[in-house]
């Protein structure tokens, strides 16, 4: 299991973590996804290593960026 963390901004309310979360479970491979709205945080679990790539891409498609 790989974990990795990210900051995603722009997000400010439920919605906005269910949308990036939503997003990124998309991704093949991902196990688990935890959005912290208040600090920007976003923790991944994968089964296999994740590139910033698609995450990156992910979080776009919700609206949001990587900062």
């Amino acid at each position: 299991m790989t974990v990795a963390e990210y900051r995603v901004t722009g997000m400010t309310c439920g919605h906005c973590e269910r949308a990036v979360e939503a997003e990124i479970r998309r991704i093949g491979g991902v196990a688990d996804v935890s959005v912290d709205l208040s600090s920007g945080r976003v923790q991944v679990s994968s089964d296999v290593p994740l590139s910033d790539a698609e995450v990156r891409a992910a979080v776009e498609e919700a609206g949001y960026e990587l900062a």
